[in-house]
């Protein structure tokens, strides 16, 4: 895994730029702390950080054609690289090393017109063709990997992250009102990235960029298809994918892990995982889990979290033979400004997680000292159907986001300016997004208005509720230079569960039926049957009390931006009698508080 950067300018010659380029390379440091390299060709300059996982020695990059015409500077794995390479050798290619990146330099080579179209795994990368003197960045399909682009008057600039772009001065750090929407609305717009003149490349997109101009083209996208087979077949087509799955994406010559919570997802890929080691390699699995200091001792029930992970995460390990390690997070940890900082700047925008991004980042660091790439569960709630507002009506039929109507739509929660709320109008913002959504939904004849209802939510799930989830696993990750592979979101296994019918998905009664019919033969009984649990957040006062004081700065924020006079009026109370939805909606304004002056933001609404 990997961070990179470039910059193409039309009737320039960028090596008298290389400082810059160099300058954006240098801010994916933290993605790729094994490796660096800058290539200029003319208009074209590629930048590359490597996080070395396939072939450690080899696959330096960014890499060249053996006619030194092609470039290709890349971020991610691919899975089916074996196959593919036989396949090209078949076609006269010869390879130097063992990396995945070499095939993709082939596979390019070979079938210009449907190379990305042939690759299975989770990337985001930049080709440069010196011979038609074209740009191509290409995005997986489900958006695993991020990839940025902002256009310039000759050309444009890319990275794997914002703050690549930003280190150049072409860019400008500028929000303006559909950014900010953007940021204060639980959902992600396609090919949005909140800086004004900034894109991302959409899931399954390749952008091309000519002298001509600039052109987006999709080479996947979900499909409605009949599905035909019993809920029996069904099952059991989802279990032969998820082994194939998994066998794929623990090719690997470093160490490895899984995240697992004890609840079904991640127990499930930790099964399987399991097995897959035991047999092919006669070792175990190392698997992590997080854990507050207190927090089992002193666990109580909510609306969301009926048992807490530790205990069923250590009789899931035992049952299954892993090498499993609890990792204990404590207050003083999550209450370090330098931390808050760091997830932060990780992530370059301040989407509202607080605590949550805080200790995932403390939980990736802490299973960076023992294995450099872990599988996780993340996406079988969006795949099969396990959150909770999937099986309420009122959320289904609500006429938005169904996470919104459970959760409320906005992350501003009172302590954002008024004025600027009903200025940007964020109702109409996530109506018009909403419906925009909804009008991308691939149909199917016959279905009748409830099978298209169920179609359309999951729909929405995998294209505006998954995308928040990646990102945020990608930068925690990333930030520690661990990298974490997501067996759920192999678009073969997304492709048929969307074409499943609910009633099979949901045959139980309960979230998740199908995963579960799928998996529950390999798991201990109370983790198969453990209703979901969110990923956990303390519940310590002492993490409340520091949260409150840092929080002070907000009454030195300018009036229109942060609602002062309401973070006044919670200062004012005991930080313990802080509700945890008040915390949340605090935090979130100390996050855009916090950007807007370490990014030297200029905001225009």
């Amino acid at each position: 895994m990997c961070g990179i950067a470039g910059w193409v300018a039309y009737g320039r010659d960028l090596e008298a730029e290389r400082e810059r380029v160099e300058r954006m390379t240098a801010t994916m440091r933290l993605r790729g702390p094994d490796d660096g390299g800058v290539w200029i060709g003319g208009p074209a300059a590629l930048g590359h950080r490597r996080l070395a996982v396939i072939d450690v020695g080899g696959g330096r990059q960014p890499m060249t054609s053996p006619d030194g015409q092609v470039v290709l500077s890349y971020s991610g794995e691919i899975y089916n690289f074996q196959e593919l390479r036989e396949q090209l050798r078949s076609h006269g290619h010869q390879f130097r090393t063992r990396s995945d990146t070499e095939v993709v330099l082939a596979a390019y080579l070979q079938w210009p017109e449907d190379f990305a179209a042939r690759l299975n795994g989770m990337y985001a990368f930049a080709v440069w063709d010196a011979r038609s003197q074209q740009l191509l960045l290409v995005r997986d399909r489900l958006g695993i990997k991020p990839l940025y682009y902002y256009p310039t008057a000759d050309g444009l600039l890319f990275g794997s992250e914002p703050k690549a772009i930003l280190a150049n001065p072409l860019a400008e750090a500028v929000i303006d009102g559909d950014g900010l929407c953007e940021l204060l609305t639980f959902a992600k717009m396609p090919g949005h990235a909140t800086f004004r003149g900034m894109y991302e490349v959409r899931p399954g997109e390749i952008v091309h960029l000519r002298r001509g101009g600039l052109s987006r083209a999709a080479y996947w996208n979900l499909q409605a298809r009949e599905h035909t087979a019993d809920a029996a077949a069904t099952a059991t087509a989802v279990r032969e994918l998820l082994e194939d799955v998994v066998a794929r994406q623990l090719v690997s010559d470093v160490a490895l892990g899984t995240l697992l919570s004890g609840g079904l997802d991640s127990s499930a890929i930790t099964a399987l995982a399991q097995r897959s080691l035991v047999s092919s390699r006669g070792e175990p699995v190392r698997s992590f889990t997080v854990d507050f200091t207190g927090y089992t001792e002193n666990f109580t029930t909510d609306a969301f979290r009926a048992t807490p992970d530790a205990p069923y995460a250590a009789e899931c390990s035992r049952a299954l033979g892993t090498d499993h390690r609890t990792v204990v997070l404590d207050s003083a940890q999550l209450v370090r400004p330098e931390v808050r900082r760091a997830v932060l700047r990780a992530r370059d925008l301040p989407y509202g997680a607080g605590e949550m991004d805080i200790s995932l980042h403390l939980l990736f660091r802490a299973v960076r000292e023992h294995s450099t790439v872990v599988l996780s569960g993340e996406a079988a709630d969006e795949v099969f159907g396990g959150y909770p507002w999937f099986h309420d009506s009122a959320a289904v039929n609500a006429g938005t986001f169904p996470w919104m109507a459970a959760l409320g739509g906005s992350s501003s929660g009172g302590f954002v300016s008024p004025e600027l709320t009903a200025r940007l109008d964020l109702d109409g913002y996530a109506a018009q997004h909403y419906r925009d959504a909804v009008a991308e939904v691939p149909r199917l004849p016959g279905e009748s208005a409830a099978q298209r209802r169920a179609r359309e939510v999951c729909y929405l799930h995998l294209t505006r509720f998954v995308p928040i989830l990646l990102d945020r696993k990608d930068r925690m990750s990333m930030a520690t230079g661990l990298e974490v592979r997501v067996p759920f979101c192999d678009h073969r296994l997304v492709d048929y569960v969307f074409n499943v019918p609910w009633s099979i998905k949901s045959a139980d009664g309960r979230e998740k039926s199908l995963l579960r019919a799928a998996v529950a033969d390999m798991l201990p009984a109370s983790v198969a049957q453990r209703r979901k649990a969110p990923y956990p957040s303390t519940t310590d006062p002492a993490y409340a009390r520091a949260l409150a004081g840092q929080a002070t700065t907000l009454l030195d924020a300018p009036a229109e931006l942060i609602h002062v006079d309401a973070v006044r009026e919670l200062l004012r109370r005991p930080p313990d009698a802080m509700t945890r939805a008040e915390r949340v909606r605090l935090e979130a304004a100390l996050a855009l508080w916090t950007w807007v002056r370490e990014y030297d933001v200029r905001v225009e609404s």
